[in-house]
């Protein structure tokens, strides 16, 4: 089907989204076009003031508006630990268990040669000055458990253990609620090595 072009832009620009394919992305210009036209306003003004506005912080990297960044400026927060995570969405996740009272440092992405992504191109430079600078105490290395979180794990172990300081990593294993039978063998694997006494 033909769409007016003013119309199929919109659709392709939604279409940029990751997961949105090209019915989602109808769905959302025709919803769009039903707004009201101060919402349509609002909405692209507030695209507009994130890009403009929404920086990387220069002492943890985590996405914010204000340098430093709300949780780096905080005075509750434990400086001797510093979680490691590898982008602001797992700062958010990790944010809501309202478990954590450290300060985060974020990398910015993983170690991914298929990518064309290595430790140049992530904050692990900040990182190693923070720890330094900082006295850090432990340093908890909160990164999902692929190929390319543990080839950046094994990578920040090694050049952070000789600075003297502990390096932990988040337990991985079963999620609450889940079978046994289910689970598949790597993470069986993980929950028994992250076992603990009850």
């Amino acid at each position: 089907m033909q769409f007016t072009p003013p119309l199929a832009r919109l659709i392709e620009q939604f279409q940029k989204f990751p997961g949105v394919g090209p019915k989602s992305a109808q769905r959302m210009a025709f919803f769009v076009l039903g707004m009201p036209g101060e919402d349509v306003a609002d909405f692209a003004e507030a695209l507009i003031e994130a890009k403009e506005k929404v920086k990387h912080c220069p002492r943890c990297f985590h996405l914010s508006a204000q340098a430093p960044c709300e949780i780096c400026s905080s005075e509750r927060r434990d400086p001797n630990i510093l979680c490691v995570v590898a982008d602001s969405k797992d700062v958010i996740a990790l944010e809501r268990t309202r478990d954590f009272k450290g300060r985060y440092h974020v990398l910015t992405g993983l170690i991914s040669p298929l990518e064309g992504k290595g430790p140049e191109q992530l904050s692990v430079k900040e990182l190693l000055n923070r720890v330094h600078d900082e006295s850090t105490k432990e340093v908890i290395l909160a990164i999902n458990p692929t190929i390319e979180g543990d080839a950046t794990v094994l990578y920040l172990n090694n050049l952070l253990k000789p600075l003297g300081v502990k390096v932990t990593r988040i337990a991985f294993g079963l999620p609450v609620g889940a079978d046994l039978e289910y689970a598949d063998d790597v993470t069986l694997t993980r929950a028994m090595e992250g076992r603990r006494e009850v």
